[in-house]
C-alpha cells in the first residue's frame, strides 16, 4: 500500500534565514521575488541549490513593501497588482530557467496572503498576473477563484502558527500567534498533514532549521512520504 504523500515547504530567499540548510530538508521552496525581500542574486542562489536538490520552486509574490517586509496591507489597484505579480513571477521564472529548473506554483506572502482570502479584486490580480501556475494557499477567495478558472489548487497548513476558531491564522500581534515549542510544532504538523497538501514552516521563525528537521522526521515516522506537491 502506497504511503500518503505530504509536501514540506518554507519561505526562502528572504536574506534572514539559512536557505542552504532549509533546502536540504524541505521539498518545496517559496522564493521571495524582490518585492518584500530578496534580490536577483539571492533568487539565483536559491534556484541553483533547489535545482541541485530537486526541490520544487514557487514564486512568493507580495506587495512592493520592503520597509514592512510585505506585512502591511496596501490598497493597490487590480491593474497595478497584476503587473507587480507578473513582474515577480517573470523575474523568478527567468532565473529558474537559467539554473535548469522552473517555477511550479505561486503563493502570496504576508499581508497579501491574508488579503486575498477575502478580497476578490486582489485575488484576481494575483491569478491574472501568474499565468496558469498552480496556487498554494488557505481556503478563501484566491483558491475558490483559481479552481473556478480551472487552475490547480493546493492547501497548506502552518504548524508553527496559532489558529483562530474560524480556521484562519491568528494575527502575529495576538498571544499564541507564533508556536515556538518544538513538540507543539511537530504535533501540529502531523495533525495538519492529514488534511492539507503541504505543511509550511516560516524561514524567519527562530529555530526554523531545527523545527524543519524535527517535522520532517516526525512526518516520516507517522507514515508520510515527503514529495513536492507540484513537480
Amino acid at each position: 500500500m502506497e504511503r500518503p504523500r505530504i509536501d514540506l515547504n518554507a519561505d526562502l530567499g528572504e536574506e534572514i534565514t539559512d536557505d542552504e540548510s532549509l533546502l536540504a530538508v524541505v521539498t518545496s521552496a517559496n522564493v521571495a521575488c524582490g518585492y518584500h525581500a530578496g534580490s536577483r542574486a539571492v533568487m539565483r542562489a536559491v534556484c541553483a541549490e533547489a535545482a541541485r536538490r530537486e526541490v520544487s520552486l514557487g514564486a512568493q509574490v507580495s506587495y512592493a513593501d520592503r520597509e514592512h517586509f510585505g506585512r502591511v496591507e496596501l490598497d493597490v489597484s487590480y491593474e497595478v497588482l497584476r503587473e507587480q505579480v507578473a513582474d515577480q513571477v517573470g523575474a523568478l521564472s527567468e532565473i529558474a530557467a537559467e539554473e535548469g529548473t522552473a517555477v511550479r506554483y505561486v503563493k502570496p506572502h504576508g499581508a497579501l496572503y491574508h488579503r486575498v482570502l477575502d478580497d476578490e479584486a486582489q485575488a484576481r490580480a494575483v491569478l491574472d498576473g501568474s499565468g496558469v501556475l498552480p496556487v498554494l494557499g488557505m481556503p478563501g477567495a484566491l483558491l475558490r477563484l483559481a479552481a473556478a478558472a480551472g487552475r490547480t489548487v493546493f492547501l497548506e497548513g502552518f504548524p508553527d502558527r496559532g489558529y483562530a476558531a474560524d480556521g484562519r491564522l491568528l494575527p502575529r500581534s495576538a498571544p499564541g500567534a507564533l508556536v515556538e515549542d518544538p513538540d507543539r510544532v511537530v504535533a501540529q504538523a502531523v495533525a495538519l498533514a492529514r488534511s492539507v497538501d503541504s505543511v509550511c514552516l516560516h524561514g524567519d521563525t527562530p529555530g526554523a532549521v531545527g523545527h524543519a528537521l524535527a517535522v520532517r522526521r516526525s512526518l516520516q515516522e507517522a507514515g508520510f512520504a515527503l514529495r513536492p506537491f507540484a513537480s
